[in-house]
């Protein structure tokens, strides 16, 4: 691993589990990026990370981080419900910002972060890692520069009973403390609403990215034996349509995929676990010469790769590659809308959304 010799200096906010599963990691692997600082108001889970990672600084309080002039962005890391009120003060400290996904936990918050970060020339970007796997970024390419018209898109995100059994093999030992803040009461207890924010942020961002502005969804929701089932009609900006199945959690192996059906070609793609740092296994043909074609050996750790992306926005200028402020709120309110057409029944324009899922 070869470091850049202009690193981004990171604070990462929280040391629960996604931070120790992932963005301490990929902030110390990335070429351009540098785990500078982290914070967390737990003092035995803050002296524990910082002797596994070794950051330069460590910070119980948030605000002296935020304060502290060599921290140039910070990674906010911590419950859903506190990303918004996290991100502005971040904001307010003149730190750029990367936001585990979703971005926030209504729609209001979520835009009135957009218009605060519009008041600033910092960047923002939002934790789709999917974005950053080579063969779903590779079926992207293909379909802006070969596909034509877009047809039909079909995307599932199917979890499993045997998850864990599967992740805890991959993922480091979590540490966890009694001194971590929380959310008031309990987040997951509701949990269509939790599965929608953890689960379904995933899939809806994915139908964005590949298939474009979603203007319209019309979902059902069947819950049995403890799973729950939606399926969502979808309407696409540009004429096209799109069917979604996100099902928590199936009796068999994780599944995730999409197919796309366009003018000159279509595309398959099965998607992995992020964890195995896996690429999706994607074949795209083309009608011009007959061919499928596929990426092959790419470097797929995304959350390293959308790490990397985030410090080159800053650092030298270049487009932001990830998920920015409007991709966070078109997947709020798909989401918002999601849960509304399952309660109504009726088909549900993203535009008229307003509250939480």
């Amino acid at each position: 691993m070869k470091k850049e010799p202009r690193l981004l200096r990171v604070g990462v906010l929280g040391c629960g589990p996604i931070a120790q599963f992932a963005h301490f990691d990929a902030c110390r692997k990335a070429r351009n990026a540098e785990l500078y600082a982290i914070c967390d108001v737990a003092a035995d889970l803050l002296t524990r990370m910082s002797a596994v990672h070794e950051p330069r600084v460590a910070y119980r309080d948030y605000d002296e981080m935020l304060a502290d002039p060599q921290v140039e962005a910070v990674i906010v890391a911590v419950a859903d419900q506190f990303h918004v009120p996290l991100c502005l003060r971040a904001l307010a400290a003149g730190k750029h910002v990367f936001v585990e996904k979703p971005l926030g936990v209504s729609v209001e918050e979520c835009e009135a972060l957009r218009r605060r970060l519009r008041e600033t020339d910092r960047v923002l970007q939002v934790g789709n890692n999917r974005r950053f796997d080579p063969g779903i970024a590779f079926a992207r390419r293909f379909i802006r520069e070969e596909l034509g018209q877009l047809l039909a898109l079909q995307a599932w995100y199917c979890d499993s009973t045997y998850r864990y059994t599967m992740t805890d093999n991959l993922q480091p030992i979590p540490v966890a403390s009694g001194q971590a803040r929380r959310p008031e009461g309990n987040p997951k207890a509701d949990r269509r609403r939790y599965f929608m924010l953890t689960h379904g942020s995933h899939l809806v961002d994915l139908a964005h990215f590949l298939g474009g502005e979603i203007v319209s969804v019309r979902a059902r929701l069947v819950e049995k034996f403890g799973a729950y089932c939606w399926f969502v009609a979808v309407d696409f900006a540009d004429g096209s349509v799109g069917h979604l199945d996100l099902t928590i959690a199936i009796r068999g192996d994780f599944e995730g995929g999409f197919r796309v059906y366009g003018e000159n070609g279509s595309i398959s793609g099965r998607t992995y676990l992020p964890w195995y740092h896996r690429s999706t296994a994607v074949e795209c043909f083309s009608v011009k010469d007959r061919q499928f074609h596929r990426p092959l050996g790419e470097d797929a750790h995304s959350y390293k790769l959308q790490i990397e992306a985030f410090a080159d926005a800053i650092l030298h200028g270049v487009p932001l590659a990830g998920a920015g402020i409007d991709d966070g709120v078109a997947a709020m309110r798909a989401m918002v809308a999601i849960a509304r057409s399952a309660e109504t029944g009726e088909s549900v324009r993203l535009a008229d959304m307003r509250g939480g899922v």
